[in-house]
């Protein structure tokens, strides 16, 4: 897995036995590989580009199947395992879960990179890839799949849960009591850790605000954080997803404008206080509404990179503290929270070898289950 912070590479492996939801995981070990500098400068560069060289592109696509490979080569040697089937999530450089008008006809897309073929040459074995656009065909946003993890891992009969994931954007997924996957809601809550990286980049040179130390010492500014929140992204009801397309290289500056002359870690406290309220809103907006006391959602479940944010997940406390709310990290459940995506991709490669649905309809708003992905074979 590498996420839309573009920050490197996790490799999870994972025993997994079963048919679908009921499913048995076991995660056997995982590893994170960051990117060489100029890696990452590259991706974050096709990324944010209005426009970017064909060439240079199809070159990255196949330096990232080399890196993949070399990563997960690492990761068996460590661990002293041979992997029989590699699901590979890739690198998101373009996502448009909606459809928009282009050369006369409506049009929703994604685009992940890592070219899967080099990845099954390398390691001799099938790699399942490029899972999002088998949803899109079926009419879905194409994200988020995590929740098909989620449902197999947090349901409970007796109360509801919510999963909510901290990488560069974030996400939940919905589970009430007794639901039935017809009745997952999940959706992207906002910005992760991508508008938090971003401002420390700028004004810290920094890739991130370590541990919050940065945000700690400062306050979030509250005309600017008001401000911030009246982006239409977080009034859209769900499905929805987003990425840097929303919350990218021009919602930075357009943050950092808004604060004009303010000291640099109340700015930083602004950005990692934005997500938290995002999430805060999410749940109450389009979460609590589904369900009636006393069956009401007893937990919130959080994984990713911002678990290691002490100040944002302080504030994501605080944000659900009026809920009556447990927050919790997925560590209690045996998953540590690094390796969770990893983990997902994993279980929707084998559901797509098994020839069976990885979507979750009711979370990407698909018509219908899809079998996701495409197999390059060795």
């Amino acid at each position: 897995m590498s996420g839309t912070s573009a920050d490197g590479i996790n490799v999870a492996l994972t025993r997994i036995q079963g048919r679908g939801f009921r499913s048995r995981l076991e995660l056997l070990a995982h590893y994170q590989f960051p990117y060489p500098d100029n890696v990452r400068r590259a991706v974050l560069a096709t990324m944010n580009a209005g426009s970017a060289r064909v060439a240079d592109v199809a070159r990255l696509n196949f330096l990232l199947g080399h890196l993949y490979a070399d990563a997960i080569r690492a990761a068996q040697r460590r661990a002293r395992l041979e992997c029989e089937l590699v699901g590979c999530h890739g690198q998101t450089l373009y996502h448009q879960g909606e459809a928009k008008l282009f050369l006369g006809r409506r049009i929703a897309c994604t685009w992940q990179t890592g070219e899967a073929a080099v990845i099954g040459a390398e390691l001799g074995v099938p790699v399942v890839s490029d899972f999002r656009p088998a949803d899109m065909a079926a009419g879905g946003n194409g994200a988020p799949l995590v929740p098909f993890l989620d449902y197999a891992l947090y349901r409970h009969r007796r109360y509801g849960r919510i999963a909510q994931n901290l990488g560069g954007i974030g996400n939940l997924t919905a589970i009430p009591p007794r639901a039935a996957p017809e009745q997952v809601v999940a959706f992207d809550t906002g910005p992760g850790n991508m508008v938090i990286d971003a401002v420390t980049q700028h004004l810290f040179r920094r890739p991130y605000d370590r541990n919050g130390r940065l945000a700690a010492r400062g306050e979030p500014i509250a005309r600017v954080l008001q401000q911030l929140l009246r982006h239409p992204f977080f009034r859209q009801k769900p499905p929805k997803t987003a990425g840097r397309e929303q919350f990218g290289l021009e919602f930075t500056r357009e943050l950092l404008g808004l604060c004009r002359r303010a000291d640099e870690k109340d700015i930083v406290a602004t950005a990692t206080a934005l997500t938290a309220r995002s999430i805060g809103i999410a749940v109450r907006r389009f979460v609590l509404p589904l369900v009636e006391p006393p069956l009401r959602f007893r937990e919130f479940v959080v994984s990713g990179g911002g678990t290691k944010n002490a100040t944002l997940m302080q504030m994501v406390r605080e944000e659900l503290a009026p809920l009556k709310m447990r927050v919790r990290n997925s560590d209690d459940f045996g998953l540590p929270s690094e390796a969770k995506e990893a983990v997902a991709f994993a279980l929707l490669a084998y559901q797509t070898w098994r020839k069976m649905p990885g979507n979750v309809p009711s979370a990407t708003g698909a018509e219908r289950p899809a079998v996701l992905g495409k197999v390059s074979y060795a």
